[in-house]
């Protein structure tokens, strides 16, 4: 077997030099130039960036998959939102003055759509601080805002020390504000910037949002002039009552304005749009017979962030909307995958080799979501799936390699492999990762994820060609191949081992507590659709599984991800939680009880 696996290790290393040279340079060049725009998911740079890979597959003889006649498969994704025309009326005895346009009113991206009424609460920057935070500051102390529209300011007070105006920003989201609200039984929420604050009588413009539901709440901004009459009726000047709530002091409340009622009418329009996965296979060159899992899978992401209007560019104000080029995250990645596809067109292969290219990566795992949610290939079919995303800066000769804990079996296999590459190797076992392999990991399929480190260009427009090591790219390319042909060759598949959380990769900012839970970003449901659960974690020892769609946790109403992400607040470690969830049509209820971060 240690002779059989050399000679396939030796196979693999020589054919793989001969084009990855003149190759991975061409295609990271290609894919992160200027023509292509930074590849926004559902944009022309997309489509391009797709052409070129599908020209590149059919170069090296890779087909579409079983039952396919083409190589994209597309899936829809909210790509942001915009406002269809919504209005403001205000009345006061009998005076009514109406509001329109976008200078006036706009809806918030979150907004459901709707008309609502009703008489006015203003609460102050409509900040409620969790006790759990150990800071006593709630904007509706002594409210009573059941069937009541409320008026809340934009930010947080502007005068409060540091240390304040810190606790109190984490809970200043208009999301949570609206969720606070919505909690408090309000009918509708409706956002003023005050005149003491930056943008002073502003509208807030409507903010990239992926999420295809609302807040369960009719919810808009309004500009200062439109504010004046809601005011006026209540005999108060806006600036002082802001300067009053700046000092940060929690006992300075807000008040009713029974004197005067409004209706809000807000009409979002989500904007659907389609990606496209890119997807083919190398058949195996033989009978599959004997064969456990006869696929293996090799993919990353090709999409990137355009010019970085989608929230998650960390360009500086200089750089703001010039094209995000992604050479390492992902063209790197992309680039590495074309490479082995190109090796094994030459080799022998045991099993099927799946090359997959995903979209929608940076809108959060949308392209390989959409692939696992809807397997053109069955997934209890594939041996191993393996992920390369940011491998085109290796540094001091160190490579990460990520999600070995998902078969006893990689740590062996890599160390094997590196006896040729000689990388000096970093294995992590959690495969709770922010890029495409967490996709494959819910589906109980084994796998890895390589990785070369973060740099300075992450997410800026100078994440360019040029910066990338292309020797050392190549030299992935080869490690990869040489555990691929293994993989290929070998009779039997990797088992798969479910691993525990052992560190946790996201979360809002100070948050200690674990539940377990992965949800699904994509979904349109009314609460949080569990795209899985972490094995060993709270939310399995709760009964919770994949599909599970949570709708109230410690009594807080969930709508959307967001709701979710703010009820965390309320949870405390080692305190049992209800929570409550539907299981297809069916109403469930739990107790999950929150674990500490470890």
């Amino acid at each position: 077997m240690r002779k059989t696996f050399a000679l396939a290790l030796a196979v693999a290393l020589v054919a793989v030099p001969s084009f990855a040279q003149s190759r991975t340079k061409t295609h990271v060049t290609t894919l992160a130039s200027d023509k292509f725009e930074g590849r926004l998911t559902g944009s022309p740079g997309e489509k391009l960036a797709a052409d070129y890979l599908i020209s590149e597959l059919k170069r090296i003889g890779a087909k579409p998959l079983p039952g396919m006649t083409d190589f994209r498969m597309p899936f829809t994704f909210t790509a942001g939102s915009k406002d269809g025309g919504s209005k403001l009326t205000v009345q006061h005895g009998t005076t009514v003055t109406n509001f329109d346009g976008p200078g006036n009113i706009l809806a918030t991206s979150f907004s459901d759509n709707g008309s609502t009424s009703g008489t006015i609460v203003f609460a102050g920057y409509g900040i409620v601080v969790p006790d759990s935070q150990g800071f006593g500051y709630d904007s509706y102390q002594g409210l009573d805002v059941k069937d009541k529209i409320v008026v809340v300011l934009r930010y947080f007070p502007e005068d409060a020390d540091q240390k304040t105006r810190a606790i109190l920003a984490r809970y200043a989201d208009l999301r949570y504000k609206a969720q606070a609200a919505r909690q408090r039984g309000a009918r509708g929420l409706i956002v003023v910037t005050g005149p003491r604050s930056p943008n002073a009588g502003e509208v807030v413009p409507m903010s990239f949002d992926t999420a295809i539901a609302g807040s369960g709440i009719v919810a808009a901004s309004i500009a200062g002039r439109a504010a004046a009459p809601i005011f006026a009726a209540a005999k108060k000047e806006l600036e002082a009552v802001q300067k009053e709530l700046d000092s940060g002091n929690p006992h300075v409340a807000g008040f009713a304005i029974p004197e005067a009622s409004v209706t809000i009418t807000t009409n979002v329009i989500r904007e659907q749009q389609t990606g496209h996965n890119v997807v083919a296979y190398l058949p195996a060159t033989g009978r599959v017979v004997g064969v456990g899992k006869p696929w293996i899978g090799v993919g990353a992401h090709y999409d990137h962030l355009g010019k970085g209007g989608a929230g998650n560019s960390l360009a500086d104000k200089a750089d703001l909307n010039k094209i995000h080029h992604g050479a390492d995250d992902n063209a790197s990645g992309t680039a590495t995958v074309l490479a082995i596809g190109e090796a094994f067109s030459k080799l022998q292969r045991r099993r099927n080799l799946l090359l997959a290219f995903w979209s929608g990566e940076e809108l959060g795992l949308l392209g390989s979501n959409a692939f696992v949610t809807r397997p053109p290939v069955p997934l209890d079919e594939f041996a191993a799936y393996l992920n390369f995303d940011m491998v085109g800066r290796v540094n001091d000769n160190k490579l990460t390699v990520q999600a070995t804990g998902t078969s006893a079996m990689w740590p062996k296999l890599l160390e094997q492999a590196n006896v040729a590459a000689g990388f000096d190797l970093t294995l992590q076992e959690d495969p709770y990762q922010p890029t495409d392999v967490g996709s494959f990991n819910t589906a109980s399929v084994p796998c890895l994820t390589f990785f070369t480190g973060a740099h300075q260009e992450y997410h800026k427009p100078s994440d360019t060609a040029d910066k990338i090591n292309y020797e050392d790219l190549d030299r992935v390319v080869e490690f990869a191949t040489a555990i691929v042909k293994r993989l290929s060759d070998s009779v039997e598949a990797p088992q798969f081992t479910k691993v525990e959380q052992k560190t946790d990769t996201g979360g809002r900012a100070g948050l200690r507590l674990f539940t377990g839970t992965i949800p699904d970003y994509a979904s349109d449901v009314k609460g949080l659709l569990l795209g899985g659960v972490i094995g060993g974690g709270p939310a399995e020892q709760a009964g919770l599984a994949k599909g599970d769609v949570i709708i109230e946790i410690a009594g807080q109403s969930i709508t959307n991800i967001y709701d979710y992400t703010y009820a965390l607040e309320l949870l405390k470690i080692g305190q049992p939680a209800r929570v409550v969830y539907m299981r297809g049509k069916e109403r469930r209820e739990t107790m999950l009880t929150p674990a500490a971060r470890k």
